[in-house]
């Protein structure tokens, strides 16, 4: 019998009619294996992964298959996005196996958790050089009977090696780890085309990040002109959705052409907060209408009607990668008529395609738009609307914890730099949707809600991520409650992910615990939490100016900068949040005699906050609220009317200000 049908993942779901006996990662399985004595086959993937889809049907979908399966075996399937504890610890095991990761990622073990063999995608038999998976469980059924021993014994090792922490030294974060993981950055600039390494080639937006704050900050012209190139080159490839905006995961190749075509809701969250990045540090235009098609796109097809934001969406349209988003001109002079030709110019479709005889619209080589063209945008409408009904594309419509944050800090941070009230509402509303339908009563997170359910407790990601989007947010408006609500999430990190060498575990102390609790500090795909961490410390204590905040930002960063030893350029969240610390801050506060600061000091910051700005607004209204986080703001004195500025850089303060000109002067001249 398939137990899948009743969960709630769209993972999952999409393996409930498979022959093979699935259960989900849940204590009945473990009890049925160690009851019939057999072993774990543990798969785990996600419902917009493009070789979990060609496993299924070679394999999972096969009456062969599931026979030896459900004969010797007792089948776990996880969706990786709602465990990523279980998928950290066993892709761990997979990359110390076997060198390498990935998914659908394959995990023989023991019914206690302990696995033996590991692996990713395998073809049903084998071929070109690959192991079959009928092969593979064929001997391992053998051997569990014939030779266990030889199976626990490589369990045991494997398991007792994962069980022994690592000691991480702590180090200081100094400027010559931020100059190092620049230097190892360019060493794999790509100067014709931008980016890192070689194809497959990632956006990694937080490595972005940091090189913006780092070229800015060291005046390095190289660091940034790499920055502006991969924004131009990503922006202007295939990767970049032309005809409905937002990203695809990755490009396979090196000119960023052809993507690997699924879109997931962390890489847009990330990429739009970093082209709005680069619009502030530059003021190109061009930065600004990337970031804003992006940001549409996930209102129009990524968020549900209260407010969340859902997972992503497939690669594959009828079983074929990237059928979705392809074109010919013959099949567009329906839909354009008159203007095919302007249309397949401007975005290269041609009738010889340049996938698989089809075309990914693509503007690489051409000049950067300064401004829409609302021309070429009317025709990209028609097109929208015409392969919307042309194929199916699946949307995974769960909605997690952690990549809900990114995405809120995203829209906060564009409603206030581009003004944009829908922008700022979207991110409120996603707010108001965590707090109401993924938070306990004792104000912990829960990681995934969908379909009226709220399951497993939040993890370390969903912590730090959701109070760096609260931190956006609160900087672009004000609202003492997201403030409160960040200091009561770091908080929480610090009582339920505590570490007592340092950093914080993934998952909490009172969580399911598996064979392995790690503290994860590489910046993947995703920063991770505890880089993420280290930034809201960092924030916190410039917000607050508590002691305590200041404490701990400086243990998780001596943390962080131990974790890095060796190979900084890993770890670019990390340094992006060392930023915080290394580089001079400046503190703004204004003291208001009204409720709510000015829309005058509103506009005055939109216009000039600066990376490393952290700005309080005291009021009548919140004075008392205020001061229970952060203490020192007791001593400055409501005005009798207007509004009082109090601006800090570095180590210095100057005098209060009642003037914006002065204000701006003085933030001029002390740069």
């Amino acid at each position: 019998m398939n137990h899948l049908q009743y969960e709630k993942s769209p993972y999952l779901l999409q393996h409930k009619n498979n022959p093979v006996d699935w259960f989900a990662w849940k204590e009945e399985a473990f009890e049925k294996a160690k009851r019939e004595d057999k072993p774990i086959f543990l798969s785990i993937g996600y419902s917009t992964c493009h070789w979990c889809h060609v496993m299924e049907g070679e394999s999972f979908e096969d009456e062969e298959v599931a026979e030896i399966l459900n004969r010797g075996f007792i089948a776990i399937k996880v969706d990786r996005e709602e465990r990523p504890d279980i998928d950290s610890v066993y892709m761990g095991v997979c990359q110390m196996m076997t060198g390498s990761g990935g998914w659908p990622l394959t995990i023989l073990m023991t019914p206690e958790q302990k696995p033996f063999f590991a692996g990713t995608y395998f073809p049903k038999w084998s071929k070109y050089g690959m192991p079959g998976l009928m092969e593979l469980l064929a001997q391992v059924e053998k051997l569990w009977k014939t030779d266990r021993e030889k199976l626990l014994e490589t369990g045991e090792k494997i398991t007792d090696f994962l069980q022994k922490e690592p000691m991480v030294l702590q180090a200081m974060p100094t400027p010559e780890l931020l100059k190092q993981g620049t230097a190892e950055l360019m060493q794999r600039f790509d100067r014709e085309w931008g980016g890192f390494g070689v194809a497959p080639k990632f956006p990694t937006p937080h490595n972005l990040l940091f090189l913006l704050r780092y070229g800015r900050a060291e005046r390095n012209e190289i660091a940034l002109s790499a920055v502006e190139k991969t924004l131009d080159a990503m922006a202007m490839g295939g990767m970049f959705d032309h005809i409905g905006g937002g990203f695809s995961r990755y490009s396979t190749d090196e000119k960023w052409l052809v993507p690997h075509f699924e879109k997931m809701l962390y890489d847009n969250a990330l990429l739009a907060y970093t082209y709005l990045e680069g619009y502030r540090q530059t003021g190109r235009s061009f930065y600004r209408i990337v970031a804003e098609k992006t940001l549409d796109y996930v209102l129009r097809e990524l968020t549900h009607e209260e407010g969340g934001f859902f997972c992503g969406q497939d690669a594959d349209s009828e079983g074929i990668e990237g059928k979705y988003y392809v074109f010919t001109p013959t099949e567009l002079r329906p839909i354009l008529e008159g203007d095919t030709e302007v249309f397949c110019s401007y975005f290269h479709i041609i009738e010889e395609g340049n996938f698989h005889g089809k075309s990914i619209p693509n503007r690489l080589r051409e000049e950067l738009p300064a401004e829409r063209n609302e021309k070429i945008d009317g025709l990209c409408r028609k097109v929208y609307e015409y392969r919307k009904q042309r194929t199916f594309l699946h949307l995974d419509d769960k909605i997690l914890t952690a990549w809900n944050g990114l995405m809120i800090g995203a829209f906060a941070k564009a409603g206030f730099l581009l003004e944009n009230a829908a922008y700022l509402a979207a991110a409120q509303k996603a707010a108001d949707f965590i707090d109401g339908k993924l938070t306990d009563e004792k104000g912990r997170l829960y990681l995934r809600y969908r379909d009226g359910d709220a399951a497993h407790k939040g993890q370390l990601d969903d912590y730090a991520f959701y109070a760096f989007g609260l931190l956006e947010l609160y900087a672009a408006t004000f609202d003492l409650h997201y403030l409160e609500r960040a200091v009561q999430l770091a908080e929480m990190m610090l009582e339920w992910f505590g570490g007592e060498q340092g950093g914080l575990y993934l998952y909490a102390k009172d969580g399911e615990q598996l064979i392995q609790r790690p503290k994860e500090t590489y910046d993947g795909a995703l920063p991770s939490g505890n880089s993420a961490a280290g930034y809201v410390f960092a924030k916190l204590a410039a917000l607050t100016g508590e002691p305590k905040w200041r404490e701990e930002r400086d243990k998780q960063l001596s943390f962080l900068a131990g974790a890095m030893e060796g190979m900084p350029s890993g770890h670019c969240f990390g340094l992006f949040a060392m930023g915080e610390v290394l580089y001079p801050s400046t503190e703004l506060i204004c003291v208001s005699a009204e409720e709510k600061p000015s829309t005058a000091f509103l506009a005055f910051l939109g216009e000039n906050r600066e990376m490393g700005l952290s700005a309080l607004c005291k009021t009548k209204e919140n004075q008392e609220r205020l001061a229970k986080i952060a203490p020192f703001i007791k001593e400055y004195p409501i005005p009798e009317k207007g509004e009082s500025y109090y601006l800090c850089r570095g180590q210095h303060c100057f005098a209060p200000q009642k003037n914006l000109k002065e204000l701006h002067r003085l933030m001029e001249e002390n740069v």
